[in-house]
């Protein structure tokens, strides 16, 4: 934990971005029946039933302190799925010295991932353009990313219904683009301070001497 805190409490920087990273499984339902035509001054309405289309995926991240945003429907949420986002991300910071990357213990988030689906060298060489952070266990709260899919669950995904995986991607991508050109960030406040206080502990640095 205090190692996620301390580095969200990093200065903004294009040579150290931090980028916080988690998936969502997103369900996929059709309608069975036409919806009733609008009318003026009343609510729309729909029928209660509806047909279940399967599960499509969608992977978030986000820089908080700078607004940008990178969020991308896929069918799963494999590990060829995540090498291939986790290259979309590193395309994004071509110039950063590190990628302080955050994220959970799944077990895709690792090196192994991206050696799989481009090669040792290629995979080893994606890997090594972060620094890994990863959340305790039980503490995927620490993840802002968390904080991003819900904004995304609210305001694009809704109480619609989306039938398939490529209007899902459409209305992603739309929405991605809404977030990153209002550079829309997330306010995060709960520090190592704060941290120290709620549990009730001590934090000794291991540079300490004992």
């Amino acid at each position: 934990m205090e190692d996620v805190l301390e580095v969200y409490e990093k200065p903004l920087s294009a040579k150290e971005p931090v980028v916080c990273l988690d998936e969502k499984s997103v369900t996929l339902h059709a309608d069975v029946r036409a919806p009733l035509p609008r009318k003026p001054g009343r609510v729309a309405k729909r029928d209660y039933e509806y047909e279940r289309r399967g599960t499509a995926n969608v992977f978030c991240a986000v820089e908080p302190k700078a607004g940008v945003h990178c969020t991308r429907a896929t069918p799963t949420r494999c590990a060829a799925e995540l090498a291939e986002f986790v290259r979309v991300l590193v395309d994004q910071y071509p110039d950063a010295e590190t990628i302080h990357l955050v994220m959970d213990n799944l077990n895709t988030h690792c090196r192994k991932t991206l050696v799989d689906r481009f090669g040792p060298q290629e995979g080893e060489a994606l890997w090594n353009r972060f620094t890994v952070h990863y959340t305790p266990k039980h503490g995927s709260w620490l993840n802002q990313a968390e904080i991003e899919i819900s904004l995304f669950s609210r305001q694009c995904l809704g109480k619609r219904r989306i039938a398939g995986l490529g209007l899902l991607q459409q209305q992603a991508s739309a929405w991605n683009c809404r977030m990153n050109h209002r550079r829309v960030r997330i306010d995060w406040r709960f520090d190592r301070k704060q941290a120290r206080r709620k549990f009730h502990y001590r934090y000794k640095s291991k540079r300490s001497k004992t």
